[in-house]
């Protein structure tokens, strides 16, 4: 596609700000929130929204998956979907024969609503699918799309009737990522747009292929040993009572980041690089990412919570 891989980094540079000019025709102000859920589909990974409703969660998926030209279905999670409701079941055919018919799982872009108002079996079958990228029923493997990328959403204020993910859950997923309130002038211009009858017409910017290119080539991207030495040190420090943890961990964590952790502090780099132009990541591209990367992967104990002292607190102090 590209002769070098240094032709490839200025033309995804571009494609990239094409995209988020694309994106920011109806997505208004949510610019870091965007700029996430972009890495970790470049990265291959999936996302995790939390965030009160009304925050254009819903919208913000439909938008980039309109201008990445890939295909879509929104999964509204209840407490009575079965495992069978999203990635599909065997039927009896007119010819006696038993036939698969696809679930709504078998898409690039998969919006996940609300995914703790659903029981823990229908979960592990959507976690199966973003880890192993395929499905198994009736003693069959399905290989699901590629690109293949889940967001879930989570309203973080009703907690009744909810089913909190569990952490090793929370951990297939590269980012958690909080959405706000709107600033005020910001929200005038959402509340201008969407009150009027203006119809917007999104260009697609890239193809499915282009993607899987532009995934791989932050794949390729070289990366320096005191990064990665940066990444890794990052992950161990915050785990409590272990060689490299951290006294904020030791007093306020009573579980830390794992390996997938490290890994992701390093791919997330990488891309977030590339989209600077750069074309080697540095611990400041490592320090961009890390926040969305181990929010959801310490756990706090009884102390930091009497205390009052936030994950991303914890986050800050480890990093400086």
């Amino acid at each position: 596609m590209y002769k070098t891989d240094v032709e490839a980094i200025d033309a995804f540079v571009d494609k990239y700000k094409e995209l988020n000019a694309e994106i920011s025709k109806i997505i208004i102000g949510q610019n870091e929130v965007v700029r996430d859920v972009l890495i970790s589909i470049f990265s291959r990974g999936h996302c995790l929204l939390i965030g009160v409703p009304g925050l254009a969660k819903t919208l913000l998926v439909n938008t980039i998956a309109d201008a990445l030209g890939l295909t879509y279905n929104r999964i509204q999670f209840t407490p009575d979907l079965m495992p069978s409701d999203i990635i599909g079941s065997e039927i009896l055919g007119e010819d006696r024969n038993f036939k698969f018919i696809k679930g709504p799982l078998f898409a690039n872009i998969i919006l996940a609503d609300e995914i703790n108002r659903t029981p823990p079996k229908t979960q592990a079958a959507l976690l199966e699918a973003m880890q192993e990228r395929s499905i198994t029923t009736g003693g069959k493997r399905y290989e699901l799309g590629n690109p293949f990328f889940v967001l879930a959403t989570q309203n973080p204020i009703e907690q009744e009737g909810t089913y909190p993910l569990p952490e090793a859950q929370l951990d297939r997923f590269m980012f958690n990522v909080w959405l706000d309130y709107p600033k005020f002038q910001d929200e005038i211009l959402v509340v201008k747009n969407t009150t009027s009858d203006n119809k917007v017409l999104l260009k697609k910017i890239l193809n499915a292929d282009e993607i899987i290119y532009f995934q791989n080539l932050v794949r390729r991207i070289p990366v320096s040993d005191n990064v990665l030495e940066y990444a890794v040190k990052l992950s161990a420090k915050s785990r409590p009572n272990t060689e490299f943890g951290a006294e904020v961990s030791n007093n306020y964590l009573s579980w830390g980041a794992g390996p997938r952790a490290s890994q992701f502090l390093v791919i997330g780099a990488k891309c977030h690089a590339l989209i600077n132009g750069k074309y080697s990541p540095d611990i400041e591209d490592v320090k961009a990412v890390a926040g969305a990367i181990l929010r959801h992967r310490i756990v706090r104990n009884y102390k930091a919570e009497a205390e009052g002292v936030s994950v991303d607190k914890i986050i800050a102090e480890l990093m400086k």
